[in-house]
């Protein structure tokens, strides 16, 4: 029985020749990922146990994004003790505000991030570098404490789902819509602690900026990763990016997964996840004309270049409707510039968007857009918990930039002008062994 491409890069690290799901293993880490919020929890681990040495400052990131620029005393000091850490150890990739930029979108765009390689962040969305053919994953800050300390963490091999990609999307249809479509079918525990494994036709029509985002909610669906093969998109992706070696992985043919998805990209439509649950999902023309109070185009999932030139050629010579706030976060300092070289920042403006300097900001309800009691949001997030973005009984709907963009001009949700959506109907398959 052969290997997944998870289950071989993990015997890699470990030294191992074959794992199977459920060992217990432990491997050497490529990248020890931290942020503002979890940093500093892993700082005082650190701190009290007494270590003075890390175990490679340049296999560390600390990227303040979350709170950042700070909002408050309470976030200046969390992020004053990343930098005081960051110092102590001279930490070659901290970024801070000016440099800083969303964590999972600024590690790929600085050539952090490489296929077959072992990453762990204290974050949830660590999973998005596998849309480099990297086994990345959340951890808790105690876990980034210890990887930071030893260069190496426990794991346990997870079990495969896999997801078989065909045909093409349609226009104004994305990586989102993908992968809402999926946590829609399988619920947001129907890849518990297993491994998300896409492959098929379809994923040579997808953008590397569509994999990140499909790649980044993997974790929606409980998954422990999710990971794309290695092809000529990923190669050109990483040409001026990375300069060190690294190894591709690919699957077995008698590789053994526990179930396999099958979606037809050309019969995707625009789709959303209502209020409370990234699985609550319907097709834009099953709900449109529900009211909104904002719009919020940005996050790790969706604050990339493609992100920001779809709702600009949206944008473009219209205005926000009125009693709605359209917020718009590029995620790093690169994508902001390009933005202002491609004149996109004018649109936004002309339109009456407000645009924000990089930040995680309203999407763990931080600041830049936190909702007041019975509002209710059109954002480019990865959750739409009760309470996420603000208010209790504030209400958050997931979605693509594109259909955020026209929700903005319209003022109620509705799926982006000239799109599918009111065509086509969703065509997959789920089966499990």
């Amino acid at each position: 029985m052969g290997m997944t491409m998870s289950q071989k890069i993990l015997a890699a690290k470990a030294g191992l020749d074959i794992v199977r799901p459920g060992d217990l293993i432990e491997a050497k880490l490529d990248l020890v990922l931290g942020n503002d919020i979890t940093t500093p929890v892993a700082v005082k681990e650190f701190d009290k146990f007494g270590f003075t040495k890390v175990f490679d400052k340049d296999k560390i990131a600390i990227v303040l994004d979350h709170y950042t620029p700070c909002k408050d005393i309470a976030s200046a000091e969390l992020c004053a003790t990343a930098r005081e850490f960051a110092n102590r150890f001279d930490i070659t990739h901290f970024y801070d505000v000016g440099t800083m930029g969303i964590e999972h979108a600024l590690l790929p765009e600085k050539g952090l991030t490489a296929p077959g390689e072992l990453i762990i962040g204290a974050d949830s969305h660590t999973c998005t570098y596998g849309a480099l053919g990297a086994f990345s994953t959340g951890v808790g800050s105690t876990d980034m404490a210890a990887g930071m300390i030893k260069g190496s963490l426990w794991f346990k091999v997870p079990a495969a789902i896999r997801v078989v990609l065909t045909g093409a999307l349609q226009p104004y249809v994305s990586g989102k819509d993908v992968i809402l479509h999926l946590i829609g079918l399988i619920g947001v525990d129907g890849a518990l602690y297993q491994s998300l494994e896409f492959t098929g036709d379809g994923i040579g029509n997808l953008t590397m900026d569509d994999r990140f985002t499909i790649a980044n909610m993997a974790i929606e669906a409980g998954a422990k990763n999710g990971i794309f093969p290695v092809d000529d998109q990923t190669l050109a992706y990483m040409k001026d990016r990375v300069d060190r070696e690294y190894q591709i992985f690919t699957a077995d043919p008698d590789a053994e997964y526990e179930g396999e998805v099958v979606i037809d990209l050309n019969q995707l439509k625009p789709t959303v996840a209502l209020p409370h649950l990234p699985s609550n999902t319907k097709t834009v023309d099953e709900v449109q004309g529900m009211r909104i109070d904002q719009v919020i185009i940005g996050s790790c999932t969706n604050g990339r270049m493609e992100d920001m030139r779809v709702t600009a050629e949206i944008l473009r010579g219209k205005t926000v409707a009125k009693g709605v706030r359209c917020i718009i976060i590029p995620a790093t300092q690169e994508i902001y510039r390009q933005s202002i070289v491609e004149g996109l920042m004018e649109i936004f403006i002309d339109a009456g968007a407000a645009v924000s300097t990089p930040t995680c900001g309203p999407c763990i309800g931080g600041h830049m857009g936190v909702m007041s009691a019975g509002e209710r949001t059109v954002a480019t997030t990865n959750r739409n918990f009760v309470g996420r973005m603000g208010h209790v009984t504030s209400e958050i709907i997931l979605a693509s930039p594109a259909v955020a963009a026209a929700s903005a001009i319209a003022g109620v949700l509705v799926g982006p002008e000239d799109s599918p959506c009111a065509t086509g109907q969703g065509q997959s398959t789920v089966s499990y062994r």
